[in-house]
């Protein structure tokens, strides 16, 4: 048939409603409903081989959320001292904060696999060893070598945030759900990971939370170093991309927050065992810290969605000032009410204000960080992290220990209040447009 015939004009006078093609592209067919357009976090696990690598990751970075909580249950119900399990756990996170940055600078130049592998090996004997020392009624200062020789645990958080900045280096937005999704399974971890030694420890014997927690360690190393398709290039022995991260502009001032928000944590977790069992129920504190990073983990989550306008470093001073107002609620409720259910309720709230905080931290790490060496620049936001658990650590525990549990809980306070006035003191400023 004569193509003219197949196309005939119609009748005059005939009128046809035919939708324009725009119009019709957005009207759905009969019966069927418009598919909504995938979720934030559902694009990025979309990208082949970013679902492999975070589940790995999660198994690896769930015990960092177990080794502390393990450590003070088992020294203090065998030693009964709170300020030796403190200052035990603080020597190792300050041996932590000293080894980190090389442990990462070797990751950057020689790759995640070949590093952190051997890397948690090394931890894990150490861990392996406090629990011996601990069994066997060891002398004290065994206790502190050996959880000394934990201190070359890879950050594993940094090498996932590193995969995600390889992976999304063209998408700022899609970074930043990332970087929100990699705080959420922080909080996540040190949600799950309390809770789950307070029962090991206190439900089978006091050294399951450690075995436990060393089992997940190396089985999560070992599988995430196996995912090597979207694994950072190495940038070899004899490279030096940029300057040192910690000379950065703006970087000395991230460090000053982050040690004084790490006092936060380190006091609060200790504090609040003690608390805990002063009042009775030494199996609940894990449920109570973990209450507090549910609420940093939902936050964390939702902050991820949010398209946010405005530069992180005016967002910055206010993240930290919610986190310090929100932490003068534990003090009150403890020294008003006496009550474990409303501190665990006031812990909950103030955990909401953790994962912004630290999600909007993380983001000016990476921003000023050279090219290259991004494993190493937040290693020494995580040791500086480290190194105010450490004080905070031994802080809170002296103090329970000479004062009382409930007095415990103004240290976490006055750290927060100091971490705001770095910030707002010491203004980060912004990177300069190339």
């Amino acid at each position: 048939m004569p193509r003219s015939t197949a196309t005939s004009a119609p009748d005059a006078g005939e009128v046809r409603n035919v939708p324009s093609p725009t119009r019709a592209a957005a009207i759905p067919p009969r019966g069927r409903t418009a598919r909504r357009p995938p979720g934030p976090y559902r694009r990025l696990f979309a990208r082949p081989g970013a679902l492999a690598f975070t589940a790995a990751n999660l198994a690896a970075r769930l015990p960092m959320g177990m080794f502390s909580v393990s450590a003070v249950v088992m020294i203090a119900g065998t030693r009964g001292s709170y300020a030796l399990a403190g200052a035990v756990t603080a020597t190792g996170l300050a041996a932590t904060a000293v080894v980190a940055p090389g442990v990462a600078r070797l990751v950057d130049r020689y790759g995640q696999a070949r590093v952190a592998v051997p890397a948690t090996l090394l931890a894990a004997l150490g861990s392996l060893a406090l629990l011996l020392c601990v069994r066997y009624d060891a002398p004290a200062w065994t206790l502190f070598a050996a959880y000394a020789a934990t201190a070359s645990t890879p950050n594993t958080g940094g090498m996932s945030r590193a995969r995600w900045t390889h992976l999304l280096k063209d998408d700022p937005g899609a970074l930043h759900t990332a970087n929100s999704l990699e705080q959420s399974v922080d909080e996540l971890c040190f949600m799950l990971g309390p809770v789950l030694a307070a029962f090991l420890c206190g439900t089978f014997f006091p050294e399951a939370g450690t075995l436990v927690a060393v089992t997940l360690l190396v089985t999560g190393v070992l599988a995430f170093a196996a995912q090597r398709s979207t694994e950072p290039p190495a940038h070899g022995p004899a490279s030096a991309p940029g300057p040192a991260p910690l000379r950065a502009p703006g970087m000395p001032a991230l460090l000053a927050v982050c040690l004084a928000l790490g006092a936060v944590f380190g006091a609060t977790e200790v504090v609040t065992i003690a608390y805990a069992d002063a009042q009775g129920h030494r199996a609940a504190a894990g449920a109570v810290l973990g209450l507090q990073a549910a609420g940093s983990c939902v936050a964390g989550l939702v902050y991820g969605r949010l398209r946010l306008t405005g530069s992180p470093e005016r967002r910055y001073p206010w993240c930290v000032a919610a986190m310090t107002a929100l932490l003068v609620l534990p003090a009150l409720a403890t020294s008003t009410t006496g009550s474990l259910p409303v501190l665990a309720a006031t812990l909950l709230l103030a955990g909401m204000a953790t994962a912004p905080t630290m999600i909007t931290n993380m983001a000016l790490v990476q921003r000023r960080t050279p090219p290259g060496r991004l494993n190493e620049g937040m290693t020494l936001a995580v040791t500086a992290l480290l190194g105010g658990i450490a004080c905070g650590s031994a802080t809170g525990g002296w103090t329970v220990e000479h004062m009382s549990p409930s007095t415990g809980y103004a240290v976490p306070a006055v750290a927060a209040a100091v971490a705001l006035v770095v910030a707002v003191v010491a203004r980060v400023p912004r990177p300069r447009e190339a």
